[in-house]
């Protein structure tokens, strides 16, 4: 599996991954996948992607030297270390591009398969946002703050 840099030709195929689980509202607020602020990448295996996932500095100024990344896989290529090998890239990808830490800022707590693979990757829980997130099914629920030091 190759992980490349997102270009303009990408967008209707990272929207293929991003758009369903946006409109099921289980894991993500909001997402602005491409965009000036960021690099995006894609997950790619014999011409067709299987993930994306973008990096951007967390915040401003002082705080510009931590990361943070979102990441989706495609629903058919779910179990198949997708997410794990895009953020073993962006971990790399992150020191190259001289980041300090990398940090979650709203990881949905109900996503246990996403808690348990960002904690098996060495982040620690930092912090938690009590009901903030509307879970279509399961009401309001947790988002907890994810951290690690690169």
């Amino acid at each position: 599996m190759l992980i490349r840099p997102a270009d303009k030709n990408d967008r209707s195929a990272i929207w293929r991954i991003i758009g369903p689980t946006i409109r099921a509202g289980e894991t993500y607020a909001l997402a602005y996948w491409m965009g000036p602020d960021r690099e995006t990448f894609v997950a790619e295996e014999d011409g067709v992607i299987l993930g994306t996932y973008y990096i951007k500095a967390n915040q401003a100024g002082g705080g510009r030297h931590v990361c943070n990344c979102g990441y989706m896989t495609d629903a058919a290529a779910s179990g198949r270390g997708v997410a794990r090998l895009m953020h073993e890239h962006s971990l790399e990808h992150a020191r190259l591009r001289g980041f300090r830490a990398m940090q979650f800022n709203f990881v949905v707590s109900s996503n246990e398969r996403a808690v348990g693979l960002w904690q098996s990757l060495g982040f620690d829980i930092v912090g938690r946002l009590p009901g903030v997130f509307l879970h279509p099914t399961q009401g309001y629920v947790d988002a907890l703050v994810m951290f690690r030091t690169l």
